[in-house]
């Protein structure tokens, strides 16, 4: 079997956390390269990648097959269009690009090269995201006609170099939380018939939005997503309503934490959520009531990756195609417009 060399360009959180411990586990990648500029911090973790100090030095490595992008998000465009004309297929962090023009763009601009483009929507193998839609998929709350979905936060200060708190494009809670939340709905109900929102800054002196309230309207649900970083008290993660139940899940998955604290996917119970943290159902099934807790599906963000390399080495169908990462765009700049209108926009 062939083995993928992979280059990763930025070891920030997102380079740390999320996209280099599924390389370095998996059988058939290697992590090559690592684009750092001030440090080396990938070689004290891996210390057989060779760090790099410029981006053009990876992609010029003929022998790298897929490069993986961390950068702000302003620099996600200009970055993902060198590597598609190198001729390398892309992971790039969510969200896709600022702009949903500039999203298909890359898209026809990969077709046209012949490589993949991978959105890293990581969060559609969240265990409790995986639960939601498994419960919806075999009808256990009969026709769901009410959705809210919340990724809260407290923090009451600023953090210091910040970009996603500065004034940038692309900055803000929208983009960043935001995009989770609108590719599950995505998902789980495909393209809305039209978007309300409001978007604030609540914390003083703020630059960028740190709250949002989206509708998504449908015919037959109700869509509610909610972040914001004044939130000490959490309220549910998920919470469905249809004609047969309910279904209400708090606290987040388990998975960003333990690889916060230095586990790999390999490790013994990753992804396995807490008793404690099940979510609760209450609905009548095959005409019998049930009250209870469900286990929540184990978190399993490694699959996205699998999905890279049999796309990449099989020509297996992408889970996370491009034009569904420039539909989440397209999302928020109708959300970005409701606010600003203070009406509801129609999706176009």
């Amino acid at each position: 079997m062939k083995t993928l060399q992979v280059g990763l360009v930025g070891y920030g959180l997102s380079g740390q956390v999320f996209h280099a411990p599924f390389v370095h586990t998996h059988s058939h990648m290697n992590l090559k390269k690592v684009v750092e500029r001030r440090s080396a911090k990938s070689k004290e973790h891996y210390p057989y990648v060779e760090v790099v100090a410029s981006y053009e030095e990876l992609l010029a490595d003929e022998e790298i097959d897929v490069v993986i992008i961390t950068t702000p998000n302003e620099f996600h465009f200009s970055m993902v269009k060198d590597a598609i004309l190198k001729r390398k297929h892309v992971v790039i962090e969510k969200p896709f690009t600022v702009t949903s023009k500039e999203a298909m763009e890359l898209t026809e601009l990969a077709g046209e090269y012949g490589v993949k483009l991978f959105v890293y929507h990581n969060r559609r193998w969240d265990g409790d995201f995986k639960t939601v839609k498994k419960i919806i998929e075999q009808g256990l709350l009969g026709d769901i006609v009410e959705f809210e979905s919340h990724f809260d936060r407290f923090r009451n200060y600023f953090k210091e170099n910040a970009w996603r708190e500065e004034d940038r494009p692309g900055s803000g809670i929208l983009y960043d939380l935001g995009s989770h939340l609108i590719d599950q709905s995505l998902v789980l109900f495909g393209t809305p018939d039209a978007v309300t929102a409001h978007t604030s800054i609540q914390r003083k002196g703020g630059k960028s939005v740190d709250a949002f309230d989206v509708r998504l309207h449908y015919p037959e649900v109700s869509v509610t997503l909610k972040a914001g970083m004044l939130v000490r008290e959490l309220g549910p993660r998920f919470t469905l309503h249809g004609t047969e139940g309910s279904f209400v899940k708090y606290d987040l998955d388990p998975q960003e934490n333990a690889l916060r604290q230095g586990s790999m996917p390999t490790d013994s119970g990753y992804g396995i959520e807490d008793e404690g943290c099940w979510g609760t159902l209450n609905a009548t099934i095959n005409g019998l009531h049930y009250h209870g807790k469900i286990e929540t599906l184990p978190g399993s963000y490694q699959d996205f990756y699998q999905n890279v390399y049999e796309a990449v080495t099989e020509g297996k169908e992408l889970e996370v195609k491009p034009e569904q990462g420039a539909t989440v765009i397209r999302i928020i700049e109708l959300a970005e417009q409701s606010a600003r209108e203070k009406r509801t926009i129609s999706f176009e």
